[in-house]
C-alpha cells in the first residue's frame, strides 16, 4: 500500500499501517515512517482539536449509512500502546492511554474472546500501573468538574463580588447576570443532574472527563436560557476546562517523558 493511499484508521487499516511503520522503523526509511505516524496521529492525536475531530468521525461514518465490520470504529488502544512502544512513537501514547481509561475495569480485565472489546493484554506492569493511576485521576477530574459548577467557579469573574452561594453578578464574559436567583437555582439543579447522570447512573461520562466537560458546558443553553450571560459563561468555562484536562493527560498517566520512567510519589 502506498503511504498516500492509507485508509480511514479503522482496525483493518491499522493492521496495514502498523506493519509499514514497523518495517520503516527497522530499515530506517524515515520518510515512510513519518507518513505512517502522521496517518496514525489522525486517530491518536496530540492536540484537543484533532481529538474532537477523531471523536466526531465515527458518528459521521454512521450517519452516512456506511457499514462497519466491527461496532468499534478504531483499533483497541492496547494495540496502539504496544505499537508505540515497539517503534518508539511516544506521541501516540497519551490519547491511547486516555481512550483505554474510558473502558471499565471489567472490560479491560474480564473481556472474553466473544466480546468485541476483547484484546490480549500486551501492557507491561509499569503501563498497567500508569493506566490505573491515570484512570483514577480522570475520574477525580469528573467529580471536580461537577463541584466547580456547584461552587460557581464556572461563572466566576475575578473582579466581581459574590451574590451568595458563590454566584456572581457578572459572568466571565463581562455581561451582567439578569436573573441571579433563577441562575443560582439552575446551577444547583445542574449539579444534581450531572451527579445523577455521570456518577450514580454510571453512564459513558463517568469515565470520560473531556466528554463530561463538554456536556456540562451545554446544559444551560444560551439559546433557551433566560440568562444568556451565564449560559455563555458556562460554555466558555467548559472550553477552558477541556483544554486543561487535555494538558493534564500526560501527567495523569505518567507520560511526561514518553513514559520511559514512572515517577515515584513524594
Amino acid at each position: 500500500m502506498n503511504a498516500r493511499n492509507f485508509g480511514d484508521n479503522d482496525e483493518e487499516d491499522f493492521r496495514v499501517v502498523s506493519g509499514i511503520l514497523r518495517l520503516s522503523t527497522k530499515y530506517l526509511i524515515d520518510s515512510l515512517r513519518a507518513k505512517a505516524l502522521a496517518h496514525l496521529s489522525i486517530a491518536w492525536p496530540s492536540n484537543l482539536k484533532a481529538w474532537d475531530l477523531r471523536e466526531d468521525f465515527p458518528l459521521r461514518f454512521e450517519n452516512e449509512g456506511r457499514s462497519r465490520a466491527s461496532p468499534y470504529r478504531y483499533p483497541h488502544p492496547y494495540s496502539v500502546i504496544s505499537l508505540a512502544r515497539q517503534v518508539n512513537a511516544p506521541s501516540l501514547l497519551p490519547s491511547a492511554f486516555y481512550d483505554l481509561s474510558r473502558y471499565s475495569f471489567a472490560q479491560i480485565f474480564d473481556a472474553t474472546e466473544d466480546d468485541p472489546l476483547y484484546a490480549p493484554p500486551p501492557l507491561n506492569a509499569l503501563d498497567l500501573q500508569r493506566l490505573c493511576l491515570g484512570k483514577e485521576a480522570s475520574q477525580h477530574a469528573i467529580t471536580t468538574l461537577i463541584q466547580s459548577v456547584g461552587s460557581g467557579q464556572s461563572i466566576r469573574h475575578p473582579q466581581q463580588h459574590l451574590l451568595g452561594n458563590s454566584h456572581f453578578r457578572r459572568s466571565s464574559s463581562g455581561s451582567v447576570c439578569v436573573s441571579a436567583a433563577a441562575c443560582r437555582k439552575d446551577f444547583i439543579e445542574l449539579v444534581d443532574l450531572a451527579t445523577q447522570h455521570y456518577l450514580f447512573d454510571r453512564e459513558r461520562g463517568c469515565y470520560d472527563p473531556l466528554y463530561v466537560a463538554e456536556e456540562l458546558g451545554q446544559l444551560k443553553s444560551a439559546e433557551f436560557s433566560e440568562c444568556k450571560s451565564c449560559a455563555k459563561s458556562l460554555e466558555s468555562w467548559a472550553a477552558r476546562e477541556r483544554e486543561k484536562i487535555w494538558k493534564m493527560i500526560p501527567l495523569w498517566f505518567r507520560l511526561e517523558n514518553g513514559g520511559d520512567v514512572l515517577p515515584l510519589r513524594k
